[in-house]
């Protein structure tokens, strides 16, 4: 499957194969933190809102190619676990909506919104140097698992680790 990219670009998902992002449970049980994004209208929100339901967040850049190669398989995910699991993808871009923006519309995603952390709080408070990076959070709020790198997130390696970790 491909869809434009930023600048025109073609952007390739993976199309069915399975891509070896690194999965770690290191930090299993550790509280989501309750930082502050906010969405490409700058209203603020916390990771906290969601509590209630599981929640996979993915922190993601345009300038990021492997970013940009899950974003369509982050975007199937949320369409087929609507109402059991919701999907955020926030933006590591420090020029916000100014880039992200143009990319959601290239892109024309069905499920995933447009969320936006311009001073990467997310990064630095998990300690992370480098994209993409993805968590799966319980509806406590609670770490089951991150991965690190690219996934095709609706291939059958995705959809084995979240049934595993959310016991279904």
């Amino acid at each position: 499957m491909s869809a434009p990219g930023t600048n025109g670009a073609t952007v390739e998902s993976y199309g069915g194969s399975e891509t070896m992002g690194r999965v770690s449970v290191e930090h299993r049980g550790m509280a989501a933190p309750d930082l502050e994004f906010s969405n490409a209208g700058g209203q603020a929100i916390r990771l906290s809102d969601f509590e209630g339901q599981p929640l996979l967040v993915n922190l993601w850049a345009t300038w990021c190619a492997p970013c940009i190669r899950e974003m369509p398989t982050l975007d199937a995910l949320a369409d087929r676990e609507d109402g059991n699991l919701k999907v955020l993808t926030i933006s590591q871009d420090i020029q916000g909506a100014e880039v992200v923006g143009p990319f959601f519309a290239e892109n024309s995603f069905d499920h995933l919104e447009q969320w936006l952390d311009e001073e990467n709080a997310m990064m630095m408070t998990l300690a992370l140097d480098t994209l993409p990076v993805t968590i799966l959070y319980d509806e406590d709020g609670r770490e089951l698992f991150r991965v690190i790198g690219g996934m095709d997130w609706a291939g059958e390696r995705a959809d084995t680790l979240i049934s595993g970790a959310l016991g279904d």
